[in-house]
């Protein structure tokens, strides 16, 4: 009697969820809701979304159950690549956005590996997020060795020192006179790989335009150029006020929209206000999973 042929995979458990495409002031965000759903994508999961059509992304932000009572989800984000990062600003954004829709919230608190995060809705389509204190010691952030974290010597393409700050993830900021003088595309991947940075680093081009506006181009580690950075435009605020270039409130300007950072004073707790804006959802298929594990 003839057997039916086995299967060589299962279905992918990702195949039927709802996934919903948004942006923060142009970062390309990916909202997944698994909380009740007991697993969280696999790597080579995260992968094929960022090639399936229409769904390409900087960051993937997957819901999960509460770790505490007061929570309202865990967030694990992943890059374009397939590896992870404790925080995301403009994702936490997206995700705050995308919880007070179905509950009516304005003031929501989520969590990450890297800590938690107090959002306040400000209008229908603006969020500011309590991003926590920077880390600004050598180790924390990290780098490969002690070094000035306000000054750290890398040598490459005539920038200038970099400052080097962690918002829960690490960041290197290079204050140049015009961001156009450099392409970032091309240096970005050779700095992100610097031995300085033994978890690689975000790579940013700052140019100061006044005391409390900051022009901003970045390059996201596993990720590549993005339209914006939430942890970066937080990272350039610390960075420019100990740096003497801004105060603590700035406005950064990234290519696709501006965020307001303001670095507490009271409590070292830096601020982040920016808007979303909710693209489309929709219901994956096994189409997107194709060819996943090759």
């Amino acid at each position: 009697m003839d057997q039916a042929p086995l299967t060589a995979f299962a279905e992918n458990p990702l195949v039927g969820r709802e996934i919903h495409k948004m942006n923060g002031a142009g970062n390309a965000i990916l909202v997944l809701d698994l909380r009740g759903a007991g697993f969280l994508p696999r790597a080579e999961d995260a992968r094929a979304l960022a090639r399936a059509p229409g769904l390409a992304y900087d960051q993937l932000m997957v819901l999960g159950d509460p770790s505490e009572p007061g929570e309202t989800a865990f967030m694990t984000i992943f890059n374009q690549d397939g590896s992870l990062s404790a925080s995301c600003g403009n994702g936490t954004r997206c995700v705050a956005h995308y919880l007070a829709e179905r509950t009516g919230a304005t003031q929501l608190r989520l969590a990450t590996s890297a800590g938690k995060l107090e959002v306040s809705r400000e209008s229908a389509l603006s969020y500011t997020v309590d991003m926590g204190a920077p880390r600004l010691g050598w180790r924390d952030i990290p780098l490969a060795r002690e070094a000035e974290t306000a000054a750290v010597e890398l040598g490459h393409f005539g920038l200038p020192p970099a400052s080097c700050v962690s918002m829960g993830n690490p960041h290197a900021i290079f204050f140049v006179e015009a961001i156009d003088a450099f392409n970032l595309e091309v240096i970005g991947p050779r700095l992100e790989h610097d031995p300085m940075f033994p978890e690689r680093a975000n790579i940013s081009l700052a140019q100061p335009l006044t005391a409390d506006h900051i022009r901003l181009k970045v390059w996201e580690r596993g990720t590549g150029l993005t339209l914006a950075c939430g942890t970066a435009a937080c990272a350039t605020g610390v960075a420019a006020a100990r740096a003497g270039l801004s105060g603590r409130r700035t406005k950064i300007s990234l290519p696709g929209g501006d965020l307001l950072i303001h670095w507490r004073e009271a409590d070292d707790h830096v601020e982040m206000t920016g808007p979303v804006e909710a693209e489309f959802s929709q219901t994956l298929d096994a189409a997107v999973f194709a060819g996943e594990n090759g």
